[in-house]
């Protein structure tokens, strides 16, 4: 990949409304196993309205950093969300989209389905309330995928089955939107689209948004910020900081401009 010229456009930036006040807090994080550093001295915020893209060669952390916001594994230091009053949540709101979604693709499993499992109190097999399918259809439509309510999942491309991750992650709206390469085996073009629609979503919501993905190309163009991960942080900046930086033109083989 070669770098964008110093005078390439600006990327979508950050909302110009957002509160500034929001914040998720990771403080000297750090994770071990069986004795063996994998994160270290991980110290991070991310506000609300901001997309920051975290990068790092395999192996850098970047899975186990996501895994440490969402509470799934132990972890030294410390993790908590800051409102907008300066209240600490000790339980956010976090919005979800994984990297990879196994199931069944011959089941018979609508959509509607899959955001009652997840919103309702009772199995899908004994019928979707009222509210349940109004809340399902409105955050359908944030990523523009209401059309695909009664579509099963079995029959979804690549990118419609991300815009209906989005939506069910979006629901409820949360306080951060965590994303672990989202855009996995998602062609070029859908993959435009999908960034086009976070960096909008980040913007109408205020939301804070970190993103882990390897594609620097299109990050550039979209994030505000980007974080090089190995094991610990070693450098975080705009865009084109960063990616001006030796150390990540070293490990991701980026030409400067000519």
């Amino acid at each position: 990949m070669q770098l964008p010229p110093d005078d390439a456009p600006a990327h979508h930036g950050i909302a110009p409304h957002r509160c500034g006040e929001c914040c998720t807090t990771l403080r000297d994080v750090g994770v071990r196993y069986r004795g063996v550093p994998v994160l270290e001295h991980i110290d991070l915020h991310l506000h609300c309205g901001e997309l920051t893209a975290v990068i790092g060669e395999n192996g850098a952390g970047k899975t186990t950093l996501v895994r440490c916001l969402l509470g799934e594994i132990p972890h030294a230091g410390e993790v908590h969300f800051m409102d907008a009053a300066h209240r600490r949540a000790d339980s956010p709101v976090i919005g979800y989209v994984p990297q990879h979604t196994s199931f069944d693709r011959e089941a018979p499993i609508t959509v509607l389905d899959l955001f009652a499992a997840s919103l309702a109190g009772r199995p899908a097999c004994l019928g979707v309330s009222g509210p349940v399918e109004q809340q399902a259809r409105e955050g359908l439509a944030r990523t523009g995928a209401e059309h695909l309510l009664r579509r099963r999942l079995g029959t979804l491309s690549g990118g419609e089955l991300q815009r209906v991750l989005l939506g069910l992650a979006l629901t409820p709206v949360p306080n951060i939107l965590v994303l672990d390469e989202p855009m996995s085996g998602v062609d070029h073009s859908g993959r435009e689209k999908f960034y086009e629609l976070l960096s909008k979503l980040r913007r109408d919501y205020d939301l804070a948004v970190l993103l882990v993905s390897h594609d620097l190309a299109t990050l550039a163009r979209f994030a505000d910020r980007l974080v090089f991960l190995d094991r610990r942080i070693v450098c975080d900046g705009t865009p084109a900081e960063v990616l001006r930086d030796p150390r990540v033109r070293e490990a991701f083989s980026l030409e400067l401009p000519t």
